[in-house]
C-alpha cells in the first residue's frame, strides 16, 4: 500500500533521462550474517548472509518489488518472481543475464537493457550510424548463434558499446528496443546506480546490520520495517514539499522530535534546527537548511 502511494506521488518525477516511461533497476545486495547466531543462513563455511533483491523505480527511487532470501539464492532466479510491465524497462547488471528468461520478458512486452558477458556468441545482421564523439562505439542489431542461447532466444537483439570517458571503461549492452536512441541506451544503464545509492542509504541510516532477533522472521521484518521506513520518508518529502531537504536529513529531524507536541509540517517546515543531545558526554548538533 505504502509503496503504491509513494509510487503515485513520484511518477511525474525526472530522473536523469527524457523518457516517459517507466524506468527499473533491478539488483541485489548482500547482509553478512554471523554463521553461529544465524544458522538458517548459511552463506559460505565460515558465515551467513541474507540476500535483498529490488526493484527501484527510478522517478523517485522508490522500491516497488522486494524478496529477501538466504544468500546462496542466484540474482537471476528472482527474475521468476518479477511480472514484467509491458512498455517499461528493466535495467540489469550482467549477474542476470539469462537468456531464456530475457525472452520471457521480451515476450511480455517489456524492454531490458543488461551488461553482455565477454563470452556472449552472436552474429551481426545490420551496423548503425553513430556519433563517436559521444562515446559510442557501435550500435548493432544481431541474432545469438550459441549452441544454447540461439534456442533461448531465437529473435533479433540490439548490441551498443559505449565508452566512458571519466572512468575509461567500455560498456557493451544488450536490448530489446531498437527504438530509443543508442546513447539513452547507455545512460539509462548510468541511471542503474541509484540502486546501488539505495542499498547504501539504508544500510547507513536504518541499522540492518545489526539485528534484534536472531530467527528468520526477526531478521526480515527489521528489514521490512527498515523499508517501511525508507517510503514514509519519501511519502512525508513529497506531501509536504519539502524539496530542499534531503529523506536523510528528515529522517535525523523525525527521530529527534518524534515525542514533540507541535504540528509535523511546523516542526519540519523550520528553517533551521539546533537540537543538542548528551550521550557519552559528546554533544550532538543537527543543522537543517
Amino acid at each position: 500500500m505504502l509503496i503504491h502511494i509513494a509510487g503515485d506521488l513520484y511518477s511525474g518525477d525526472g530522473f536523469g533521462v527524457e523518457l516517459d516511461e517507466t524506468v527499473y533497476a533491478l539488483d541485489a545486495s548482500t547482509i553478512d550474517l554471523c554463521l553461529s547466531l544465524f544458522p538458517w543462513a548459511r552463506f559460505r563455511k565460515t558465515k551467513s548472509a541474507v540476500k535483498l533483491h529490488t526493484l527501484l523505480d527510478l522517478r523517485g527511487c522508490i522500491p516497488t518489488f522486494i524478496s529477501i532470501t538466504d544468500g546462496k539464492v542466484h540474482d537471476v532466479k528472482i527474475l521468476d518472481q518479477l511480472i514484467p510491465e509491458p512498455g517499461a524497462f528493466y535495467v540489469m547488471d550482467r549477474g542476470y543475464l539469462d537468456f531464456q528468461r530475457l525472452y520471457i520478458m521480451n515476450q511480455c512486452m517489456a524492454f531490458f537493457i543488461i551488461r553482455s558477458k565477454v563470452n556472449t556468441k552472436f552474429r551481426r545482421l545490420y551496423s548503425h550510424t553513430i556519433d563517436k564523439s559521444s562515446g559510442l562505439r557501435c550500435d548493432q542489431t544481431i541474432v545469438l548463434n550459441g549452441i544454447n542461447t540461439s534456442k533461448q532466444y531465437p529473435d533479433k537483439l540490439r548490441r551498443v558499446k559505449f565508452f566512458d570517458k571519466k572512468s575509461e571503461r567500455r560498456f557493451s549492452f544488450l536490448t530489446n528496443n531498437f527504438i530509443v536512441p543508442a546513447l539513452v541506451v547507455a545512460e539509462l544503464y548510468r541511471c542503474r546506480w541509484q540502486v546501488e545509492l539505495f542499498f547504501k542509504w539504508i544500510k547507513q541510516h536504518l541499522r540492518i546490520k545489526a539485528f534484534y532477533g536472531t530467527s528468520e522472521n526477526a531478521v526480515k521484518t527489521q528489514i521490512w520495517i527498515a523499508v517501511s521506513v525508507y517510503v514514509l520518508v519519501a511519502i512525508v518529502k513529497k506531501r509536504m514539499r519539502l524539496t530542499d531537504l534531503s529523506l536523510y536529513t528528515i529522517l535525523q529531524i523525525l527521530s529527534v522530535t518524534l515525542f514533540e507536541k507541535a504540528p509535523l509540517l511546523e516542526v519540519l517546515n523550520a528553517s533551521r534546527y539546533n537540537i543538542c543531545s548528551q550521550s557519552n558526554g559528546n554533544q550532538m548538533k543537527l543543522f537543517s537548511y
